[in-house]
């Protein structure tokens, strides 16, 4: 594994200045905006990643506020008590994308959050409090006690709100192999682990937060 003065050097080679390569790297939030952030608003949030999987985000995108209406501005203790027949009734809303796997998964969230809510007070501790030196470990988190966040749906969503995180995209995958850090895809305890420990050393060499060192490495995939 390369270390992270040859990936700086390849990527101001690739976009031509420092100025070019920092103005199309992300910045995380401060832990105290994701604290900040209400619980509404990460519902919110959560399920618009999840109707965003596998559709064109603009078309989501463009159906939200009729969403933010329907789910009653995503306020988890309201959303919790929409039952069965409220959500077969939004299956005949045509504002609304009318997936009832999706639309079943916004009230199990809300469950989620109001959970999350009673053992650290807000669902913005958690994701603030979260190191990210085992950021993969709060991805695991999102997907066992979540409702359709596995995959790259939990890191997708943080990135969203925010919280600093890598994403293993099929470039990024590309290039983790490319340095011998993976062989394949990492869905495995082992691959995450390494992968995590990678970034771990990249950051700790580079001051960089994950997501930067992320968008990166995946641009030193050629296409």
């Amino acid at each position: 594994m390369r270390d992270y003065k040859w990936l700086h050097e390849f990527c101001l080679n690739r976009f031509g200045s420092a100025k070019a390569l920092e103005a199309m790297l992300p910045q995380p939030r401060s832990d105290a905006e994701l604290r900040a952030l209400s619980d509404d608003r990460y519902l919110s949030l959560i399920s618009l990643r999840i109707f965003r999987a596998g559709l064109k985000h603009s078309l989501v995108d463009a159906k939200w506020p009729a969403f933010e209406q329907a789910f009653f501005g995503f306020d988890p203790d309201k959303v919790v008590l929409m039952g069965a027949e409220r959500l077969e009734n939004l299956m005949q809303d045509t504002r609304l994308i009318r997936h009832l796997g999706k639309l079943k998964s916004v009230p199990r969230n809300a469950q989620f959050i109001l959970d999350v809510r009673r053992e650290k007070g807000s669902f913005g501790a958690l994701i603030a409090d979260w190191p990210v030196s085992d950021i993969v470990g709060l991805w695991k988190y999102l997907a066992k006690h979540g409702s359709q966040l596995g995959g790259l749906s939990a890191p997708r969503f943080l990135r969203m709100v925010g919280k600093d995180t890598f994403i293993p995209t099929d470039d990024m995958v590309a290039a983790l192999k490319a340095q011998k850090v993976i062989d394949k895809a990492p869905t495995s305890l082992k691959d995450l682990a390494a992968v995590q420990a990678a970034f771990n050393q990249w950051q700790a060499e580079s001051g960089r937060p994950l997501c930067q060192l992320s968008v990166m490495l995946a641009h030193t995939v050629n296409h």
